[in-house]
């Protein structure tokens, strides 16, 4: 009697049984495994997003008081710099290159994602004091996806808070480039997966010392937003301010941000923005998933 479709291979030294014979890639392709590797990224990665996001739609709460620090700083902030340096020489768009607004509300935006993305290591270290982390390590889920899903769910709420933002300054004079404005949005998305990411690495750095993780979020937080050009203008400021803005990442997305919401796709502040986002992207994914395995081990 014959078989249809298997093969053996010869029997090895010493009488052993013959074992079957494995055929190549599956499917007979050349880069079926990559493309199934990168299936099996995208599906655990919605697993963990959806995983994330329940907690989220029972409390919708938190997403509408996460609109309060946007809103004060534009409410309380936003005037200062239109009666300040509206009232230079050469005016708003002599300092700023055009209106405050346009200037100021994608700098909240930036700033919005760079808040809620930095902050998800305390997340984890909830999970850390409750066993869920620990949980979930030993899930058949890619270690990346627990990464990448988790980061994305912090920029759910973020992306509805901008779009409310944006809805709020329209009658005030900021002009909406829609095209500009999904694509500033995505850049956003791409470099708070890096941040939150890196907010991640050092959760499991530091484990269940909290304070510690605070202290360095904190510490680091507000220089790079300073040195960035988020809040005020640093054309005027001392030399060796602009020299760190210009090794500050986060400078080339504020700028992106601002001409992309600006209708400017093609600039050369949006192409670095991008270069940006993508490099802390990479960045924070590669630190993070590496510090996830040593903890595991």
């Amino acid at each position: 009697m014959s078989t249809v479709g298997t093969t053996t291979s010869p029997a090895p030294p010493g009488g052993g049984p013959a074992g079957p014979r494995r055929a190549g890639p599956v499917g007979g392709r050349p880069g079926a495994r990559p493309r199934g590797r990168l299936t099996h990224l995208a599906r655990d990665t919605s697993i963990v997003l959806v995983r994330e996001l329940r907690p989220l739609l029972h409390d919708p709460f938190s997403v509408v008081f996460g609109l309060v620090q946007p809103l004060v700083f534009l409410a309380l902030f936003g005037p200062l710099l239109v009666g300040t340096l509206s009232g230079q020489d050469g005016g708003a768009a002599g300092t700023l290159g055009g209106s405050v607004w346009q200037w100021f509300v994608p700098s909240i935006l930036v700033m919005t994602t760079l808040f809620g993305t930095s902050t998800t290591g305390a997340n984890l270290q909830q999970e850390l004091n409750t066993g869920a982390h620990e949980r979930m390590l030993v899930s058949p889920l890619s270690r990346p996806s627990l990464l990448v899903g988790r980061a994305l769910k912090e920029m759910v709420p973020i992306a509805a808070q901008s779009v409310v933002v944006v809805l709020v300054m329209l009658p005030f004079g900021f002009e909406l480039y829609p095209v500009g404005a999904v694509l500033g949005l995505l850049m956003l998305a791409i470099f708070g997966v890096g941040v939150g990411s890196l907010s991640y690495a050092l959760a499991l750095a530091v484990r269940k010392q909290e304070w510690m993780f605070w202290l360095v979020q904190q510490t680091l937080l507000f220089p790079l937003m300073i040195l960035s050009g988020m809040l005020l203008p640093l054309e005027t400021g001392p030399g060796w301010m602009r020299a760190a803005a210009h090794l500050n990442p986060l400078t080339y997305l504020v700028d992106a941000e601002r001409s992309l919401f600006a209708g400017d796709l093609t600039s050369s502040a949006a192409a670095w923005g991008w270069v940006a986002a993508v490099v802390t992207a990479a960045v924070g994914l590669a630190v993070g998933i590496r510090t996830m395995v040593r903890s595991t081990d």
